[in-house]
């Protein structure tokens, strides 16, 4: 999952409310992206627009942030670097297939590490977009 971990700034980041794409169900800390004007699972080498803070509430839209250049996002690694590779602070990688987590890979990551705890699946990161 995607959760706000620091902003640069002193603001707390409003929602929005959006609408979702018919048929999808969201979690929280899930990044979504924009799609004809809806949002949608957002994940590889595509930045989020959006990261959802709740269910689809009794007006059917989804809660959310907009994500921000000055945010920072504490997930978690969701596939661990092949063999002798390493993922560290200022490489960009790719969102997970979920979502929810970022992977190892760094061709087209959109994903800038700002701090790692290790280097196997369900290790800590800190991205920023």
């Amino acid at each position: 999952m995607f959760m706000l971990s620091r902003m640069l700034v002193g603001n707390t980041p409003p929602i929005v409310y959006m609408q979702p794409t018919d048929g999808e169900s969201y979690q929280v800390g899930e990044a979504l992206k924009l799609a004809s004007g809806k949002v949608t699972l957002c994940s590889g080498a595509v930045a989020p627009s959006h990261v959802c803070v709740g269910p689809i509430d009794d007006n059917g839209v989804v809660p959310c942030v907009e994500v921000q250049k000055y945010m920072e996002f504490e997930t978690t690694l969701g596939v661990a670097p092949a063999d002798s590779a390493t993922v560290g602070v200022g490489d960009k990688v790719t969102l997970h297939t979920d979502g929810m987590q970022v992977t190892a890979t760094k061709t087209s990551g959109v994903a800038e590490v700002t701090g790692i705890d290790g280097q196997t699946v369900g290790s800590r990161v800190t991205v920023k977009f």
